[in-house]
């Protein structure tokens, strides 16, 4: 077992115990669940809305809402995975009322992809890992073709990647065919890939 799994074994473990004790009237126990996640959730908020303001209150109140629902939680679920799909939900949900219906049958195009690229990439990264996959720059380049991908994609790749829901979670929160979901988190891929094969051949 990798130190990483086992750290992260770990701190669920200790989650599941602060839940037990938080489920029972402990307050002390719910606020170290919040001191342990709050900026992972604040994190995904900002990178959804891109606004500190609105993370701030998206982490504030997926928190409120945890504590007002502990009875709802699930024993088999993580705790971290349990308030990052609160959190979607309310990003989600605030961007709909927000937003002036779609008109029916609209449909987002995709991104513009370079059509050999998901079969065969135009540059071997392995022999740069080492050296930069790490690096700044590499960084930047990542986050400014997420910042690139249409709202839809993008949003799906960020619940995936960085908050952690599966397809399916997102589906449901999304109200949209698990296909669709799909098909977006594989489109907002590829952009990312080819984003990562233009760093290495420019490099």
């Amino acid at each position: 077992m990798t130190e990483q799994k086992r750290i992260g074994q770990d701190v669920a473990t200790d989650d599941r115990e602060l839940l037990s004790r938080a489920q029972s009237g402990d307050r002390s126990a719910f606020e170290e669940l919040v001191a342990r996640h709050r900026d992972s959730v604040y994190g995904f908020g900002l990178q959804m809305t891109r606004s500190e303001e609105e993370a701030g209150q998206i982490a504030q109140g997926s928190f409120l809402s945890g504590c007002l629902h502990l009875e709802e939680f699930r024993s088999e679920e993580e705790f971290a995975a349990w308030v990052n799909r609160i959190a979607a939900t309310r990003v989600l949900m605030g961007r709909r009322d927000r937003s002036a219906p779609r008109r029916a049958g609209e449909k987002l195009a995709p991104p513009k992809l370079d059509g050999g690229l998901a079969r065969n990439p135009t540059i071997d990264w392995s022999c740069f890992a080492e050296e930069k996959t790490l690096s700044a720059e590499l960084r930047g380049a990542i986050q400014d073709a997420v910042d690139r991908l249409p709202e839809a994609h993008r949003d799906v790749f960020l619940l995936n990647n960085l908050a952690g829901l599966r397809c399916a979670q997102i589906a449901e929160i999304c109200g949209e065919p698990i296909a669709a979901i799909k098909a977006r988190l594989h489109q907002a891929r590829l952009t990312l890939r080819e984003a990562i094969d233009r760093f290495y051949r420019e490099s």
